[in-house]
């Protein structure tokens, strides 16, 4: 509580002059999670500053998320920066379906995205990011990713990258460039459902493959591409979403040589390998058949829209290139040049380190409130995948916690053949804080732990 911040070196009104200080100082780590901070009268009279100017200044905090106020127990700077939600359902009072990462205050997203923008204001002005750009990136922002993804993918080079709008969209581009309707798709027998809501667009048809606790099985892979003879493979090996399985690097090693025996494409999808950097790409071991996905969605946010693709050779890029020109034209650029500014100052690597460590808390958190139950999980993802006990049928249990207010996803959502896993997946970066999500879990496993007959089913 003696946190006594420096304004005099600041400019513009007092106010908003404590504000910036509260926030370099948590960025800086002066403060950090909830510490208390100085009572409104403490801090008036240690800056020599009006009273209501200090109330301003906490309001001010609080509305961007910096500053949580307990009524009776005082002032603490928040767990996150994201504040209360005022969109999903009404009924949902903790959502936990949707696998978005955290955002601690540690991350300072709000600070640094004004920063970012700050920036580029200054450099180029904002206008000029408000036209018609190039299609799948500028020869800079392209270079920006390229130097990034350098540090796990070696033959990354700006001239096999094209810049999308998130990785839906590398998706939906990939399958009308690599298949036709009625085409074959080998996937996990457990997927994305955005590439099954992709491939139903498209007429083509996802077979998926047997997967053990490591993930896709080579054995299994190898039959049905004798079997399907299918166009691509399609894969997320690192941090999979939902069994949160990641594979070895000998598994790797035997799915690329299949892969490339088989004449087809991989598409991999890397949406959580910087949660896991050490997990190095199938695609490096077969860069001549390989589209590597890179989103910063779940790294970094979502609601960015940026993505990036390697693609095998020249011809692959322009033909990405056009074919992302005639379905959506380009990339958002004032949001393309705010991550190539991170990229380059190194602001986005903070911030996945702090969404990182953020994710490993809630892990540790997770596995003691849920100790005992059957569940797969991975240090630094943002979900977990819950084995449901003998007496829950999958769609009830997702009914009764949605009463008690909390949503998860079960697992017919990620099936792809007939049957469903009697399981469902929990996001844990979707909740505000830590202490909501204790909350949840503590829903979720008393409901795991009530006999079916004391549950009210309806």
């Amino acid at each position: 509580m003696d946190w006594n911040p420096t304004i005099s070196d600041g400019t513009g009104p007092i106010y908003l002059r404590i504000v910036e200080a509260l926030s370099s100082d948590i960025a800086s780590g002066r403060l950090v999670r909830g510490q208390q901070l100085p009572t409104h009268r403490a801090l008036a009279k240690s800056l020599d500053v009006d009273l209501t100017t200090v109330t301003r200044a906490y309001g001010e905090a609080r509305r961007r998320g910096l500053l949580d106020a307990h009524v009776g127990q005082g002032t603490f700077v928040s767990e996150t920066s994201a504040r209360a939600a005022s969109d999903i359902p009404y009924q949902v009072k903790i959502d936990l379906s949707m696998n978005v990462p955290p955002h601690p205050v540690e991350a300072n997203l709000d600070v640094r995205i004004t920063q970012g923008l700050a920036a580029i204001r200054n450099q180029t002005g904002l206008t000029a990011y408000l036209s018609y750009q190039h299609p799948g990136g500028s020869d800079e922002e392209r270079a920006a990713a390229a130097d990034w993804l350098r540090r796990r993918v070696p033959r990354a080079s700006a001239d096999r990258l094209v810049v999308y709008p998130g990785s839906q969209a590398i998706l939906f581009n990939l399958l009308l460039s690599l298949t036709s309707p009625g085409d074959v798709v080998l996937t996990e027998q457990l997927t994305f459902p955005g590439m099954k809501a992709a491939a139903a667009k498209l007429g083509v048809r996802l077979v998926g493959v047997e997967m053990d606790a490591e993930g896709i099985k080579p054995d299994a892979l190898e039959d049905a591409c004798r079997l399907h003879q299918p166009k691509a493979v399609y894969l997320v090996p690192t941090l999979h979403n939902p069994t949160t399985a990641t594979l070895s690097p000998a598994r790797r090693k035997a799915i690329a040589a299949i892969i490339r025996a088989s004449g087809g494409f991989l598409i991999e999808d890397d949406a959580y390998g910087w949660l896991d950097p050490s997990a190095s790409p199938i695609s490096n071991l077969i860069p001549e058949r390989s589209y590597l996905a890179v989103s910063l969605s779940k790294c970094i946010a979502p609601a960015l829209r940026v993505a990036y693709l390697l693609v095998p050779d020249a011809a692959s890029e322009q033909l990405m290139r056009s074919i992302l020109q005639a379905t959506m034209q380009m990339p958002p650029p004032l949001m393309v040049a705010l991550v190539t500014h991170w990229l380059r100052s190194g602001t986005a690597d903070q911030i996945v380190t702090a969404i990182r460590n953020e994710s490993s808390g809630r892990q540790q958190l997770a596995s003691k409130i849920l100790k005992g139950l059957s569940f797969a999980a991975s240090p630094g993802g943002h979900h977990l995948w819950l084995t449901l006990p003998r007496q829950w049928n999958c769609n009830d249990f997702v009914s009764h916690v949605l009463r008690d207010g909390l949503a998860v996803v079960g697992g017919d959502a990620f099936a792809v053949n007939a049957s469903a896993p009697h399981s469902v997946r929990v996001s844990l970066g979707a909740a505000r804080n830590r202490a909501e999500l204790a909350q949840a879990l503590h829903v979720l496993a008393n409901a795991l732990r009530s006999p079916v007959a004391n549950v009210q089913i309806v």
